[in-house]
């Protein structure tokens, strides 16, 4: 079990390995209204020195290099100026998260989700963000939401093999599914139970939809762009396999998150992107409906926000900062896969992550059965 002190950030399973700890993680929280967070607006990156002494949070988020990063960036120096103690748990699980809210008895504070799962569950599992205590003003305003704000950004990208198309490079989406053109295996995303954005907003572009007037989504039309080229896609399931894809040339072409588009060309992949109609993805951090300390909660997001927070998750992480004011420092190759620069989102194909969540479920279903044919 970590040694548990006043103002560090401890791991909640192993506090939850002694049945004594239970009370230890759980107890010791002043009600909301006892918590005085200082006068003023909020401003992103600050919280009020020593405002939560005596509070317990726990935040939830995927582990691995990620959290890590979050924990190192803003998790633990806000521990140490707030005053509070803030558990680490993950990773996240919807119907865990669910449970909690049913059975209410949340011990989950802040937690790390998928966008598209946030926006559905604005209302439902997750609670309007307090913007009083939340300052979102230096984050790109289509990525925040009522019950939510980004937690970091990266993209889904066209990745191309130089040796074979460097002396013509692809252009866009189109030339991805120009298979005379452009011959060779591509590689797409291919989980049946996670359909996203990416492949259906790339064959419809390909198909002579406008970036700009996709949506509402013709779901059967790219289905039946996508069936057009099928015999050329090889599908990954993870990012690892992705970038695996990439590293040993088994394909000429793949869309893939950044991250691993960075990791792949950084253990020499003979790779580069296309940035042209790459598509902005983000991870989202959100309060759960009936937890126990909401203005504590929304404190440490707005921590999280800051532009010093953000630089530092960069750096840990390679994923991109959603403060316009964080300045990572990158070397060159980490730099050109910064996707929240504005040079970048102006190249960036505009997503309806609103229309995704209230469409996802039978998207998942159809896109389940083309898969499965």
């Amino acid at each position: 079990m970590p040694k548990k002190t006043g103002r560090t950030v401890v791991n909640v399973a192993a506090c939850g390995a002694l049945l004594l700890a239970l009370t230890a993680c759980s107890g010791g929280a002043p009600a909301a209204r006892d918590i005085d967070l200082g006068p003023g607006p909020a401003a992103a990156g600050t919280v009020k020195k020593g405002a939560l002494d005596g509070v317990t949070l726990t935040f939830a988020s995927y582990g691995g290099i990620y959290q890590d990063g979050q924990e190192t960036a803003a998790v633990k120096p806000f521990a140490t100026e707030s005053g509070a103690q803030v558990l680490s748990d993950g990773p996240t699980d919807y119907t865990k998260l669910k449970a909690q809210v049913d059975s209410g008895n949340v011990t989950w504070d802040v937690v790390d989700t998928d966008a598209i799962w946030a926006e559905r569950q604005c209302g439902k599992l997750l609670m309007p963000l307090d913007t009083t205590i939340v300052d979102t003003s230096k984050l790109p305003k289509d990525m925040v939401g009522k019950c939510s704000v980004p937690a970091m950004t990266y993209g889904m990208v066209l990745m191309y093999d130089k040796s074979k198309f460097g002396a013509n490079p692809p252009k866009d989406w189109a030339d991805f599914f120009d298979t005379a053109k452009y011959p060779g295996k591509r590689a797409i995303p291919g989980v049946a139970s996670d359909a996203a954005p990416g492949p259906l907003e790339a064959a419809l572009i390909a198909d002579g939809i406008a970036p700009d007037k996709l949506f509402p989504l013709d779901v059967d039309r790219g289905l039946k762009k996508l069936t057009s080229v099928r015999s050329s896609l090889v599908f990954w399931d993870t990012g690892a396999r992705s970038q695996q894809l990439l590293e040993s040339g088994e394909v000429s072409m793949a869309m893939v998150w950044t991250g691993r588009a960075y990791s792949a060309v950084k253990n020499g992949a003979k790779f580069a992107p296309q940035w042209n109609q790459f598509m902005p993805v983000s991870d989202s951090l959100a309060v759960p409906k009936n937890t126990k300390n909401p203005k504590a909660s929304m404190a440490l997001i707005n921590y999280y926000l800051g532009a010093d927070q953000q630089a530092k998750l960069t750096e840990l992480t390679s994923y991109s900062p959603i403060n316009s004011e964080a300045e990572p420092k990158l070397d060159a190759l980490a730099s050109e896969y910064v996707t929240s620069a504005p040079e970048r989102q102006a190249q960036a194909i505009k997503l309806d992550n609103t229309w995704w969540a209230q469409n996802q479920e039978q998207i998942i279903q159809k896109w389940s059965d083309w898969l499965a044919n």
